[in-house]
């Protein structure tokens, strides 16, 4: 009897076995940290909301032919709903890596200091986001999960203050 609860000890644990990785993939990417100042004057991040239900920025993969701020905007059209941005500069970049079956993917993401024009609370979240909001500073930083891009957002910050943006 002890043998038989072995042997489904053994099967449980060895169909878990992950396939080993075969390739390295390598996917730039590029996106905001989006801002605008509400009727008050106060700075407000625009974060959204993925499938897994982690506030982050939009971002997207950068289509052949296309540079990485080209990019950013189109993800913020299309990811929000909004087109009319003006690129600040850029922040800085972010690398990380995680696993799709066999594959190990190395995903670097140019992300820049955008400002929301016009009219900014017309944002739309595509189907595959759970939710997309506008923030207070201190809020964005506490909803956030991903330190590299709370670093982004502090950074992002001290921009708008010293270049009174």
């Amino acid at each position: 009897m002890a043998n038989k609860k072995v042997e489904k000890f053994k099967k449980y644990f060895n169909r878990n076995r992950r396939v080993s990785i075969q390739e390295i993939v390598r996917e730039p990417t590029a996106g905001g940290v989006i801002y605008r100042r509400n009727k008050s004057g106060e700075v407000e991040i625009l974060l959204i909301q993925d499938a897994k239900n982690r506030w982050t920025i939009p971002k997207g993969h950068i289509e052949p032919g296309e540079t990485a701020q080209q990019t950013a905007k189109r993800e913020i059209g299309e990811e929000a709903g909004l087109k009319d941005v003006k690129v600040i500069g850029w922040l800085g970049k972010i690398n990380f890596r995680y696993r799709r079956i066999d594959k190990l993917v190395l995903m670097t993401t140019q992300v820049y200091l955008v400002k929301a024009l016009g009219d900014t609370n017309a944002i739309q979240k595509e189907e595959w986001m759970n939710d997309i909001r506008w923030f207070s500073f201190i809020d964005a930083l506490d909803a956030i999960e991903y330190e590299d891009i709370e670093k982004l957002i502090l950074l992002a910050m001290k921009k708008i203050r010293q270049e009174k943006l």
